[in-house]
């Protein structure tokens, strides 16, 4: 349904930083960094995905909005528990340490962070 979707972040070089690391954990990487060049604009941004397909993009440009939640698809629950460790490890906030959430359905297996910007950011997986 969602080509890709993109969010303003107050510091660009840290919440890059932060999502390289975090997003590695579910095989994730920065694909495109556009600069202030290429645009014309003043603002960074950068595109994360994988097979060339950037689908998770930040930019230093335009405000911070109010806190939003983004999931990300984990392969496997080991995947999960790597990305909320990743997260911590890279200045996020624990959020809901990883582990079953059967109110959604009984294999929901998810882990939530806060990033610098107090987006909630969580990695799910469905599988047993």
């Amino acid at each position: 349904m969602i080509d890709h979707l993109g969010i303003s972040v107050s510091d660009y070089p840290k919440s890059k930083l932060f999502y390289e690391k975090v997003l590695a954990a579910l095989g994730q990487e920065c694909i495109m960094e556009i600069t202030p060049e290429m645009t014309g604009g003043d603002a960074y941004h950068c595109g994360f995905g994988s097979n060339h397909k950037p689908s998770f993009w930040i930019s230093a440009a335009g405000e911070v909005c109010a806190s939003i939640h983004i999931a990300f698809i984990a392969n496997s629950r080991a995947d999960v528990d790597t990305f909320y460790h990743a997260a911590l490890a890279a200045g996020g906030k624990d959020n809901g340490a990883p582990g079953l959430r059967t109110i959604y359905h009984p294999n929901y297996y998810g882990a939530f962070i806060l990033d610098m910007d107090g987006h909630n950011i969580e990695a799910v997986c469905h599988s047993p």
